[in-house]
Formats: structure tokens, C-alpha cells, sequence
């Protein structure tokens, strides 16, 4: 989904466009595979590392004669992988903490979960909002697209005609985009909180107001009425959208406690017996593509010794990145990339 305005009178739609970052950073930060970016990682860094072995003038066969460099490192690591695993368990508490609770504050729940989807469903017009999270977010979108329609039709021929009519066709333009992305993606995927945050909805709910406080007198009667009801439609997308967006949050955890477990057993491993036989420099002989083989086992089991900590790298970038770009609730604007001039409505 592009952005095809031009004017520099709005920020963009789409996350990616939004930022100052280039959008190779952002694909790195948040879009690509976290396994695919932990594999670069690591790649990145056993290269590093057999280079600088190659082009080393002392050699680690006569360091680990002077010194003991090889023992000292892995049971630095072998002690991080162990501290690893216990951060992996408190994250595994947090998420189960938020799942835990008395009856009645499980009843509180659930109430404010049934309320809330009533309400979106009184705004939709519609009997039962979806259960699906993708599909309830693209119904909620459709209906804020509708809800502009009414507003361009109330509207036809008033005295609030042009500016509304500039309004509601970015509006509904963006928003059949968005609600039509919602069709191609499903919970547990990074696809659904990224076609969310793609609606840019705090600075329609702004521009929205702001329309409401600027021709206040000429919107009566069913204009009115429809600028509420798509003020309202928009309200209710900033809950759901955060709401899903901290289900991922604890959904991605999980994935990240598990696959730190993955990735620590064999690190352990690897990291032991890198303790246990590569502490003597006559343990590998001979040499591979010009440079010493116990260069290559030295730097390639300190490499899988490290995947632990890159996977929770990766993962946590992604966490990171998201939280820091949607901090806010509402009609505000955080980054100084994203004000522009207010419209002029004259």
C-alpha cells in the first residue's frame, strides 16, 4: 500500500512512511523474518571473527600457548546462556501474570471485552462484530469508511461542502486500503499489526475535530450527526487497535522464551565442550581455505555459542521499534517527521 498524496499537507498513511528512518531500517527493525535476521546476525559475526583471526600476526595457537583465551571465553558464555534461560522464565512469569487472576476480576474482563465490542457494533450497524481479530479491525475500518460516506452525503451542497469533501475522500481512500489488506492477514503474525498500524487514524480523529470546531454552526441537523458517528468510529479504533497490538506483544514473548530454549540448549553444548576440547591448541590441526582450522572451530562454536542473545535481539528490536512508534493514544503526534501545517479549511 503506497501513499499517492503529494501536498506535504499530511503525514503519510503507512508506518514505513511515517518515520525518518530509511525504509531498509524499518524492513530490518520490524517487517523481516526474526529467524532470517538472527541467521544474518550471526553470519555477520562468525565472518567477522574468522577474519580477524586470519589477519591476526600472533595467531591463536600462540595466544592459547601464552594464555588461556579459549577457556576464559566460553566460560564467560557458558555462565550468560545459563543467565539466559532464568531471564526467558521471569519473561515466561510476566506474560502468564497477565493471564492470572481471581474470579471476579476475570468476570471484569470479560465484561469490559463484551461492552466494548457492543459498542463497535452499535457503530457498525451490525448485529455481531467479527471474532476473528483481523477480520473485527477490517470491519471496524470498513464501518470508519462508511461513516465518511454519510458525512460527504450529509454534507453535498452546504457551506462545509469543499473541506469535508477533501476530508472524507482521504478518509475513505485510505480506508477501503486498509480494510481490504485486513482480508490477507491473521493473528500471530506481524502482518496484522502492521496492516493496523497502517491506519493512521489519531490524525483523522484530529482533522475530524478540528472540522467539527471550524464549521460547527453550518454541520447541523444529519451532518452532525454524521460527523459524531464518524468522530465515535474512530475512537473506538485506537482501543482495539493497542488491545491487539499488546496481545501480540505477549503473543511474541512467548515465541521468544521458546525460542531462546531452542537456542540455549545447543549453545550450552557447544559451549561446553568448546571448555572441554578446544582448550589445547593441538586438539585441530591443518588449515581450511588458507586459515587455521582451530581458528574456524574456535570462531564457529563461539558463534552458535552466541545465538541465544541474537535471537533475543531480533525479537526484541521488532517490540522495541513498535512500542517506541506507538506510544501515544489519540490525536497525537510524538515525532517532529510526522507534524506538518495545519489545513487550512478557507
Amino acid at each position: 500500500m503506497t501513499d499517492d498524496r503529494t501536498d506535504g499537507t499530511d503525514p503519510a498513511d503507512t508506518i514505513t512512511e511515517r518515520g525518518a528512518e530509511s525504509r531498509l531500517k524499518l524492513r530490518v527493525l520490524m517487517v523481516s523474518n526474526r529467524w532470517v535476521l538472527a541467521g544474518a546476525i550471526l553470519a555477520g559475526v562468525g565472518a567477522v571473527l574468522i577474519a580477524l583471526g586470519a589477519v591476526d600476526p600472533i595467531g591463536l595457537r600462540a595466544r592459547m600457548n601464552a594464555s588461556d583465551p579459549v577457556e576464559t571465553l566460553f566460560q564467560g558464555l557458558l555462565t550468560a546462556i545459563v543467565t539466559g534461560v532464568t531471564l526467558v522464565v521471569s519473561i515466561n512469569s510476566l506474560v502468564l501474570s497477565q493471564e492470572l487472576g481471581p474470579l471476579g476480576d476475570q468476570r471484569e474482563r470479560m465484561s469490559g471485552a463484551m461492552a466494548f465490542r457492543e459498542d463497535v457494533e452499535a457503530v457498525l450497524t451490525e448485529p455481531t462484530s467479527p471474532a476473528d481479530p483481523a477480520a473485527f479491525l477490517g470491519a471496524l475500518v470498513g464501518g470508519i469508511g462508511e461513516r465518511a460516506r454519510e458525512l460527504r452525503d450529509a454534507t453535498a451542497g452546504g457551506p462545509a461542502a469543499d473541506p469535508v469533501a477533501d476530508y472524507v475522500e482521504e478518509v475513505i481512500q485510505h480506508a477501503d486500503a486498509v480494510s481490504d489488506d485486513f482480508d490477507d492477514v491473521e493473528f500471530g503474525t506481524f502482518d496484522l499489526l502492521a496492516t493496523a498500524l497502517n491506519f493512521n487514524y489519531s490524525w483523522k480523529l484530529y482533522e475530524a475535530r478540528r472540522l467539527r470546531a471550524e464549521f460547527d454552526e453550518d454541520l447541523r441537523g444529519e451532518a452532525h450527526d454524521a460527523l459524531d458517528g464518524l468522530v465515535e468510529a474512530l475512537r473506538f479504533y485506537g482501543p482495539a487497535r493497542e488491545h491487539f497490538k499488546t496481545l501480540y506483544f505477549q503473543w511474541e514473548l512467548v515465541n521468544l522464551s521458546r525460542a531462546m530454549l531452542y537456542t540455549a540448549v545447543p549453545a550450552l553444548v557447544m559451549a561446553t565442550a568448546a571448555i572441554l576440547y578446544l582448550s589445547s591448541p593441538g586438539t585441530v590441526t591443518g588449515t581450511f581455505l588458507g586459515v587455521d582450522a582451530l581458528v574456524w572451530a574456535v570462531c564457529l562454536t563461539a558463534t552458535a555459542s552466541l545465538a541465544p542473545f541474537v535471537v533475543l535481539l531480533s525479537f526484541v528490536l521488532r517490540i522495541a521499534t513498535v512500542a517506541k512508534r506507538t506510544l501515544a493514544i489519540g490525536p497525537f503526534v510524538l515525532r517532529s517527521e510526522e507534524r506538518s501545517d495545519e489545513r487550512d479549511w478557507e
